[in-house]
């Protein structure tokens, strides 16, 4: 790592303008997506403020993202209520300091990865597990939120306490409150589908519906006549974390959650690193992006106390506004600063129902039916690791929901490489090509049979090969040369090469030759160091065309001249 990154190294001026205006555009835009996210993790509103400063402009400075955007984020808070709020009351002084430390340890681990080079980890979770984590957690979001819009109180740790205390609450509402929720909720709605067309004009809106709800409060003085909740005064006194020497039960606890978010926090970003990368064509450094992300964090934890991430909303506000380089991410930091020192008075009677109606809005934004519906027309497995992992998270909290994932796509992946795929094939007429004989005319060769297996040998799919070959011998019971065409095998274990070598000699006993075809070069180089090498009955022939001819010539049939290796 350089201490000054490549990007203000070779900083082209004609940039300057579109940078400037871009973090300057991006700061208004997302202040009440920040006070709202602050609030969905149980924190002070202000929290979220403070944390689009400092930690926005050292990701700036360390990633390699060109243009996206970190501060907080849906997934992010919602992670950081739900493993926070078992253990301490929101918005406590306990409460603020365990979610500084998990700030602060998450993001030491990313650094640590980045620095040890582990960014490939990112890509440990398939995209439907990411989708079904992150659909579950959007309807998490959504009922986390209803409590605002109702105006009740809910203390609830699990979903279900949050909808059993809803439907308690919900005879006790407060209607002022319902009738500005519901109708930022609707207004919302309504701007993002009328809105398409205009990408600004729809991130403008939901600036534009909070401005009408403060005014309808500050108008009909809603929170002093009709108990209608309001951010309040911000202060700014609160903005440093001041950090206590962790207990021994507090680190433990917050072991399983650190974990989970860096790991979350990983994916997230540097998948949408990787998606504006391409749309740019630009290039990203995984490695890069977990230190900075890292180093953000690490500074979120000192600086206001909430864990970030490389936002989805933020990152496209951010390109929406003509960003081109991290450089207005820097002038977006600096810009927020400047608004919290000269006074952020006028938020104090921003209504939290309308914050919570843009959570609302935005979380069903999140909820990916689509990715549900491609999965089930092409793939059941991956389909059913995408709803596994959206139930798990919404029955079991986020840390079991997505282990339930993690463990479909392990069960899928060593069911597929169990049940591998095994074709007989056969020439096509006047072709040296080979293909499986249950979907195309072939060519084949009375006493020998030629099995391709798709898939690397191991000792989960071994039992599969030996009843597919034994079922193919008692079809041809005159066999009398088998050859395995190994062009899809990519690696064979000890308890496959043993195998191998006993079935060699158990072809052999009955007057069978085993042959083997287009051995890969890795492949080849461990079974040579195999007494299966030596042992083999047959020959090991470079290609399946080769091999044919050969057992062609062997049976006495005349070779055709015109396919003539």
């Amino acid at each position: 790592m350089v201490l000054i990154p490549p990007w203000i190294q070779h900083y082209p001026r004609q940039h300057l303008r579109d940078d400037l205006l871009a973090g300057l555009v991006v700061t208004v835009l997302v202040i009440p997506q920040s006070l709202a996210y602050a609030l969905l993790a149980g924190l002070p509103p202000q929290a979220g403020l403070y944390v689009s400063i400092l930690p926005a402009m050292v990701y700036a400075w360390l990633g390699s993202s060109m243009v996206q955007a970190v501060g907080p984020v849906a997934i992010t808070a919602i992670m950081t209520y739900s493993v926070l709020s078992p253990l301490a009351t929101a918005g406590s002084a306990a409460y603020l300091h365990m979610a500084a430390l998990l700030s602060l340890a998450s993001g030491l681990l990313m650094a640590a990865c980045g620095l040890a080079r582990l960014g490939f980890l990112s890509q440990l979770l398939s995209r439907p597990v990411v989708s079904g984590f992150v659909s579950g957690s959007a309807v998490l979001i959504v009922l986390s939120q209803l409590r605002f819009i109702l105006g009740v109180e809910v203390h609830a740790t699990t979903i279900w306490q949050t909808v059993h205390g809803l439907l308690q609450q919900a005879a006790h509402s407060n209607p002022a409150t319902m009738l500005l929720g519901g109708g930022a909720v609707l207004a919302l709605a309504l701007t993002r589908t009328g809105l398409r067309r205009w990408p600004m004009a729809m991130r403008i809106s939901p600036l534009v519906v909070l401005a009408v709800a403060t005014l309808a409060v500050v108008v009909l003085d809603l929170d002093l006549r009709h108990r209608v909740a309001v951010v309040g005064v911000i202060p700014l006194d609160g903005a440093i974390t001041r950090f206590e020497i962790p207990e021994a039960g507090q680190l433990q606890a917050l072991l399983g959650p650190t974990l989970l978010l860096s790991f979350i926090g990983m994916v997230q970003c540097i998948t949408m690193a990787q998606a504006l990368a391409v749309q740019r064509r630009e290039r990203i450094d995984a490695n890069r992006e977990l230190i900075g992300l890292g180093a953000a964090n690490v500074a979120a934890a000192f600086i206001g106390g909430m864990p970030v991430g490389g936002g989805l909303s933020r990152s496209a506000i951010n390109v929406a506004a003509g960003a081109q380089t991290p450089l207005a991410g820097i002038v977006s930091g600096l810009c927020m600063a400047l608004l919290l020192l000269t006074g952020a008075d006028w938020l104090a009677r921003l209504p939290l129902a309308a914050l919570a109606a843009s959570i609302v809005v935005a979380a069903i934004g999140m909820v990916d039916l689509k990715a549900l519906r491609r999965a089930w027309a092409y793939d059941k497995a991956d389909a059913t690791a995408l709803l596994g992992t959206a139930l798990g998270v919404l029955a079991l909290g986020l840390e079991a929901g997505i282990a339930v994932g993690i463990g479909l796509s392990l069960a899928t992946l060593l069911w597929r490489s169990s049940a591998p795929h095994i074709a007989v094939i056969g020439r096509l007429p006047g072709t040296q090509t080979f293909r499986n004989v249950d979907r195309y005319t072939t060519e084949t060769l009375p006493r020998a049979l030629f099995i391709r297996i798709d898939e690397s040998l191991f000792f989960g799919n071994l039992q599969a090969v030996e009843t597919r070959l034994g079922l193919e011998l008692g079809k041809q019971p005159a066999t009398e040369d088998v050859v395995l065409v190994m062009t899809a095998v990519n690696r064979i274990d000890t308890s496959a090469m043993e195998v191998l070598s006993d079935m060699n000699r158990e072809l052999h006993e009955r007057g069978i030759t085993l042959h083997l075809a287009e051995v890969k070069g890795p492949v080849q180089d461990r079974l040579m160091l195999a007494p299966l090498w030596q042992a083999l009955s047959g020959h090991v022939f470079h290609s399946v065309p080769g091999a044919f001819q050969t057992l062609q010539e062997k049976y006495g049939h005349p070779p055709d001249a015109a396919l003539a290796i």
